[in-house]
Order: C-alpha cells, then sequence, then structure tokens
C-alpha cells in the first residue's frame, strides 16, 4: 500500500488532535497511586477520518496514535497544578504555533497559543531513553519539584501516512509575551561555541558560549539569588550526571529593563492567572518545596532579577536536551575531536566531567555575586569587585565540589553539597544505587567509569 507524505501543517493538525484525544480519554480514568508497570505502558488507538465508536471525525488522513505512561505523566502533570481541563484547554483551543529550532538537532518546535506548552520532536532512540528515565525521573519530582530541568507532560508517537513522528511535551522556558534582547544556548564549552553567521542573521538570533564572553562577560545577582540559583544548578546536574546524561545546555533569556522592547508579544491569559506550578525561572530557585503556591504575577513573569554594568535585567532559563546518554557512539565522537582539538574543549565528555565543567562555567563566567557597595571609598572599590568575581566564587562556593573529585566516586550524592548550601539541610537526589538498572545490563560499555545509561534531549 502507498502511503502520502503529509504537510507539515496536516502534521501539526494531526498532533494536536491526537494529544487531545489521549487526554480526553484518559480522564475516563479513576485515579490511583503509580505502579511500576506504568511507566512501560504503551496504549495504541487508531484515529480514521470517518471516526468511529471511540475516535472523533477530523478532516486530516488517517492517523495511529500512542500514548506512553499515560497514568505516569498525568500524576507529572498534577504535581505541577495542571488541571486536565486546563491542559485540554491548551491544546484545544488554537492551532500550535510552529518555532524555529536553535540547536544543532533536527528536531521540530512547537507552542501552544497559551504560551504554557512546549511540543518537541524526538528520535526513536530519545524517546526511548525517557521512557527507560521515567521511574528516577519520578522520584526526583517528588523530593524536590523546583528544578531547571526540563518538566516533561506527555510522551506521544503519530503515524500518519509514510511518517512517524515523536513528540513529547514539556513546560516554556522563555514566554513570547517578554520580548528577549538575547538568547543563549550554554554548554560550558568552547569548541564551535559561536553562533554561525546564518544564526547571527536572524532576527532573534541564539548565540552561545564564545559570544557571551564578548557580549556580556557575566550576569550579577544579589548574594541570595546567586546562592539559590547556583544551589539549583549544582543539585540538576548530579541527577543528570547520575542518569550518565551529558551534552546538555543552559538556555538562557535576557530581557532588558531599561530598553523600550522592539517587539513584545501579546499577554497570554494563562501567564495573569499561571496555571502551572513552578514553571517561572524565579520558582525554580526559590522557596520551600513544601510550598504550593505561585509567585505572585506580575510584569516580571517570573524572571530573575539581575544586572550588567549599568542594565537591569529579568533572567529566564532552564536546562534543556538532557536525553544525551553517554553512550558508546558519543565516546567515539569525544575520541575523535580530542584528536584533531584540545578533548577538554569539546561538548561531548564524560557525565562526571561534562558537569563540572558546566557548573564552574556558570558559577564563574555566566553568573556572578553583586556585592552591594556603600560610600564613596566602597565605589573606588567598583573596578576591583569585578576582577576578583571568580576567585571569590571558587573560594567560598565551588572549592568543597572540586574537592570532592579527588575522592572516591562512589561517595553518596547526598553529601556533594559540602558547604556551599547555606542551611544544614542536604540536598533532594536520586541516589546513584537506585539508577543502575542500565549499567549493570551494560558493564563492558565504560569499565571503571560506572557504565552508561542508553540515549537522548
Amino acid at each position: 500500500m502507498h502511503y502520502s507524505q503529509p504537510t507539515p501543517e496536516v502534521l501539526k493538525g494531526a498532533i494536536q488532535l491526537g494529544i487531545g484525544y489521549a487526554v480526553g480519554n484518559l480522564s475516563s480514568k479513576p485515579d490511583r497511586d503509580v505502579l511500576m508497570q506504568d511507566f512501560s505502558v504503551v496504549e495504541t488507538v487508531f484515529l480514521p477520518s470517518d471516526g468511529s465508536n471511540q475516535t472523533p471525525a477530523h478532516h486530516f488522513p488517517d492517523f495511529r496514535l500512542k500514548t506512553y505512561a499515560p497514568l505516569a505523566f498525568r500524576y507529572f502533570r498534577e504535581l505541577f497544578g495542571i488541571k486536565p481541563d486546563d491542559y485540554l484547554y491548551s491544546f484545544c483551543n488554537e492551532p500550535l504555533i510552529e518555532l524555529s529550532n536553535p540547536g544543532a538537532s533536527s528536531s521540530w518546535f512547537y507552542l501552544t497559543s497559551d504560551d504554557e506548552f512546549i511540543i518537541k520532536t524526538v528520535q526513536p532512540k530519545e524517546a526511548e531513553f525517557l521512557q527507560k528515565l521515567l521511574p528516577g525521573y519520578y522520584m526526583n519530582l517528588n523530593q524536590n519539584p523546583r528544578t531547571l530541568l526540563p518538566k516533561f507532560y506527555g510522551l506521544y508517537c503519530i503515524q500518519c501516512g509514510s511518517v512517524t513522528v515523536r513528540v513529547v511535551v514539556m513546560n516554556n522556558v522563555l514566554p513570547r509575551a517578554m520580548n528577549m534582547h538575547y538568547k543563549y544556548d550554554l554548554k560550558g564549552s568552547s569548541y564551535k561555541r559561536r553562533a554561525s553567521h546564518k544564526e547571527r542573521a536572524k532576527a532573534s538570533p541564539t548565540f552561545k558560549d564564545l559570544d557571551f564572553q564578548d557580549i556580556h562577560e557575566g550576569l550579577f545577582f544579589d548574594p541570595d539569588t546567586y546562592n539559590a540559583l547556583m544551589k539549583t544548578l549544582q543539585r540538576d546536574c548530579r541527577v543528570l550526571e547520575s542518569f550518565k546524561i551529558m551534552d546538555y545546555s543552559l538556555l538562557l533569556g535576557i530581557h532588558v529593563l531599561d530598553r523600550k522592547p522592539l517587539s513584545r508579544g501579546s499577554r497570554c491569559d494563562s501567564r495573569r492567572g499561571q496555571k502551572v506550578l513552578y514553571s517561572t525561572a524565579l520558582e525554580s530557585i526559590q522557596g520551600s518545596v513544601k510550598d504550593p503556591e505561585p509567585v505572585a504575577d506580575d510584569d516580571t513573569l517570573g524572571g530573575i532579577p539581575a544586572k550588567h554594568k549599568d542594565e537591569n535585567l529579568l533572567i529566564f532559563l532552564g536546562i534543556i536536551d538532557i536525553l544525551q546518554s553517554y553512550r558508546f557512539m558519543k565516546k567515539v565522537e569525544h575520541s575523535w575531536k580530542a584528536l584533531v582539538h584540545d578533548g577538554d574543549t569539546v561538548s561531548v565528555h564524560r557525565p562526571s566531567f561534562y558537569a563540572d565543567r558546566f557548573l564552574k562555567f556558570m558559577g564563574t563566567t555566566v553568573f556572578k555575586k553583586f556585592h552591594p557597595l556603600r560610600g564613596a571609598s566602597s565605589r573606588r572599590k567598583r573596578g576591583s569587585l569585578h576582577a576578583n568575581q571568580a576567585k571569590s566564587y571558587s573560594q567560598e562556593v565551588l572549592s568543597p565540589l572540586w574537592e570532592l573529585k579527588d575522592e572516591k566516586k562512589a561517595q553518596s550524592l547526598d553529601n556533594l553539597d559540602g558547604n556551599f548550601y547555606s542551611s544544614s539541610k542536604q540536598p533532594d537526589l536520586l541516589p546513584t544505587s537506585a539508577l543502575t538498572h542500565e549499567s549493570n545490563q551494560n558493564p563492558e560499555e565504560d569499565p571503571g567509569n560506572r557504565g552508561p545509561l542508553s540515549c537522548m534531549f
């Protein structure tokens, strides 16, 4: 049988209809606790264009929908305060908005019209890895829903004509209602980490690590905000390291408050009456996990206050592309690049090294602690403050982290914070021992480096 190639518009409509059907159909199932077998469930339904007893009629070609771990993802949505009716309204109210892809992957990105959810196409290996990740992801979110890691709300597969597309639904890091004067994709590496001429020619380019050092040099925060931000990043990186994940990025959006916005998107009702908890940058790094109330909405849209020289900024950020596991092909890629270039500067690295380099770059180059200055004598010291910023950070914050690298890797993750955390309470982390199911299956892949998991994002 010959299958025609669906147009992008048809495929986008089928994705939207399929997700809407899956969520609506799930509402008829009773609430219950999530069981281990729920993470591996895959439900399949055929949606003919003429409709059936169970499916609605539609004007798209016949297509097949697979829903991965529906009960587990329903729990994730409930954890973040997303009601089924609100989730359905986000997907069914208006057509999805197609976005450009700033990364090196071939993924397509869509945004719901209310600015709440991102839909990203993923490769088969990435979808497989995410499903294997779910039990540990479930445990980590239970312990700490305040995180800069991607928040996954659903995983689906649409087979339409000759095309099979897998999509994941996530939180939207950069709100359209706030004009981003600068966008960065940061990894902490320097090899080929400069935006291309083609990217720079775009109306809203996404710059990279070397561009950041040329343009901004550093963003300054008050001490409490800086410590909360670095604490969150450190905790998230240790979780990713325990999963043997690397090659992730920090997506950073900068809004300059002192400038007139070049183009300001329409403010969405959903952001006014925010329906997703812990969804803004400020919420992700501040407050107690036991406090479920969202930060009061205002014109900042949950951005984190910062300064660069004399400019007042709002920062929006999140860790992206976490579905890359350090498996054989990534090891080969790193080894090949290391032969031609400095191995410590390329982005592909073993997870522990990648996490440490990522944290050091963020804590010394990108984010810096701003000390309030008083009086004329303080103003005279202003020039030396910036020069000593990186050294101060290393001494006050990161030194316990680097000291830990001299100890045995078998040390429990809950001891990784050293003196970095201001409170005596240890961070909520997923123990390494709970994540070795893949390592035990592939002990030959990484002898001496705590065997890796599988594939993506």
